[in-house]
């Protein structure tokens, strides 16, 4: 750029000014003093990027120097940090003002590019980049942003023709060959994009990601055998480009031939020259393939299980403190429902670094399957200290401090879970449904139905709400229609779940509608799924029905069953009900 010092005369030629031209020269050098003054000040402000004060003292610099080509581009420098139109505008005519009077300084010409941009007067923008590789040497690098500005307009084959420029004088590159590619498929020239790819790689035969570029574009455009073709030819040249080998394996994949691509990669996984991070993609793909085969159809295929196990192993051995290794792991066990391996590949890959929330997400939903209570709450705070705010931690620890009656616990995590979830009613019915639970075990009887008012609210046709509110208005006697009215609907939706018709059993029963509770208890019987609480409730039936023997009986089974309450003992020895 040019310096300002250059611009104005040193204080030598002054001098001799002086003595040749008397008071005039004298009066034209206090002058260029004090612009020079003037524009220091305009420098120094510009620095500390005050532009106000910076523009005020270029103006007047130029009150002082208006053929100062220097200066006009200073003030169009300051404008152009506004956003706004007006100050663009007078940028702009600054910049124009500075390249009437230098035409040869190429900061000038990149400044009015960028303006004119800024303007959106893409015309204006590629006439500057034009002059400036005009005018100035050894500019041919602008080509690229030439290009680039006819882009934005719009001016797609002004832009391919302007590479085309650029490939003449700097060769063949990256640059303008992938810009020409994009340029050409915008166009629906796939022909043309292709033969860029092809020339990129003529120019750069080794060059392994540009090989792997042009494989992509030709599996985008759905020629994937092309695409194979040209990767094996590229291998067969190329041994060791392990990237270019797990694009290949992918490919194989795609055309269903499992067979090429298994073994290669079994190979790829032992590669350290292969990155991890691709390494760890196939594994999420597999994992994908076996979750939704296993949603699908039920089963999983154990065959392939068996492959992607041995490809983890490889991980395992050769990337032992990488996090994301654990990761998949855990996500590959969790696949295949070994729930405590799973367990112990995210609790690792939490001791090995930072892991996402789904990590903590998936421990907790495991130790929850596990009732393992206290490694839910120990977990779950940990995981809070990370992720404060989301609803699925606080609902995992909220559940597990119920499990463990830690009712005020339990009541105080279910409400930030709440709290939120306001935008997802699936989740806040679920919520409402445990605080429902814990209000009521905590005796808060007008917060639990309040509670559980709410999650029927969202969800109508709730199992669990309605099981468990309808049961516990029974415990409590009270709204026993109400009660009656959900258990029905509950064995309505599921007929043949044993729990469900134990509960409207005894809300028939609580109603003294004792036959109809013989019916339903005995259908929960059958299903062969009763515990010790269905045989016991059945005893308490018949005995209401006056079969006093038929109830013993049941209440014997019932203690067969590990029930040996004292109640229940004394129901058999006494044989009679204890309320």
């Amino acid at each position: 750029m040019i310096l300002f010092v250059a611009l104005f005369a040193s204080g030598d030629i002054m001098a001799q000014r002086k003595k040749k031209n008397g008071g005039d020269e004298q009066a034209s050098g206090i002058k260029l003093r004090e612009a020079e003054f003037y524009f220091t000040e305009g420098e120094k402000f510009f620095i500390l990027e005050d532009y106000a004060k910076a523009l005020l003292y270029y103006q007047r610099t130029l009150e002082i120097t208006p053929d100062n080509a220097t200066v006009h581009y200073k003030v169009a420098e300051v404008l152009a940090q506004s956003n706004r139109q007006e100050d663009l505008l007078r940028a702009s005519l600054s910049i124009e003002s500075a390249l009437k009077l230098e035409k040869k300084n190429k900061y000038f010409y990149l400044l009015a590019a960028n303006i004119y941009s800024s303007l959106t007067r893409f015309d204006k923008a590629a006439e500057a980049y034009e002059s400036l590789i005009k005018e100035v040497p050894d500019t041919e690098e602008y080509f690229y942003d030439l290009a680039a500005v006819y882009q934005y307009a719009n001016r797609f084959e002004d832009a391919i023709k302007t590479y085309n420029r650029a490939e003449a004088v700097l060769g063949v590159n990256e640059i303008s060959s992938v810009q020409k590619q994009r340029l050409y498929l915008q166009q629906g020239k796939i022909k043309e994009a292709l033969a860029e790819g092809e020339k990129l790689i003529t120019a750069f035969p080794g060059e392994e990601r540009y090989s792997m570029g042009f494989a992509e574009l030709l599996a985008q455009k759905n020629l994937r055998d092309e695409a194979i073709q040209h990767l094996e030819k590229f291998i067969a040249q190329n041994p060791d480009a392990g990237n270019a080998k797990m694009l290949l394996a992918g490919f194989y994949r795609d055309a269903q031939q499992e067979a090429k691509a298994r073994p290669l990669l079994l190979n790829l996984f032992d590669d350290p020259n292969v990155e991890i991070g691709s390494k760890l993609i196939v594994m999420g793909t597999y994992n994908a393939e076996i979750n939704q085969r296993k949603s699908r159809t039920g089963d999983t295929d154990n065959e392939l299980v068996s492959y992607v196990f041995s490809l983890f192993g490889k991980l395992e051995k050769n990337y032992p403190t990488e996090s994301g290794v654990h990761i998949v792991g855990g996500d590959l066990n969790l696949a295949v429902g070994k729930a405590r391996d799973a367990q112990k590949e995210y609790l690792k890959a939490i001791e090995l670094g930072d892991v996402n929330f789904e990590v903590w997400e998936n421990l907790l939903y495991l130790e929850t399957q596990l009732d393992q209570w206290d490694a839910v709450i120990r977990h779950a705070d940990q995981a809070l200290e990370m992720f404060p705010n989301q609803a699925m931690i606080h609902y995992f620890s909220g559940n597990a401090h119920l499990r463990k009656r830690h009712y005020p616990e339990a009541i105080a995590a279910l409400q930030q879970s709440k709290r939120l979830s306001a935008s997802n009613p699936s989740v806040l019915s679920d919520i409402n449904g445990l605080l429902g639970d814990a209000y009521h075990a905590a005796r808060e009887y007008d917060k639990s139905d309040k509670a559980y008012e709410e999650a029927l609210l969202l969800t109508p046709e709730n199992s669990t709400v309605l099981n468990n509110y309808s049961y516990y208005l029974s415990l409590r006697k009270v709204n026993l229609e109400k009660a009656e009215k959900m258990a029905s609907l509950l064995i309505k939706n599921n007929p043949e779940n044993a729990t469900f018709l134990d509960t409207y059993a005894w809300v028939l029963y609580v109603r003294g509608k004792f036959k109809d509770a013989r019916k339903a208890i005995e259908r929960a019987i059958e299903t062969g799924k009763a515990t010790a609480t269905h045989f016991e409730h059945y005893g308490d039936i018949l005995f209401q029905l006056g079969d006093v023997n038929g109830a013993v009986q049941q209440w014997e089974k019932a203690r067969g069953m590990n029930a040996n309450s004292e109640i229940l003992n004394k129901k058999i020895a006494n044989r009679k009900i204890y309320e």
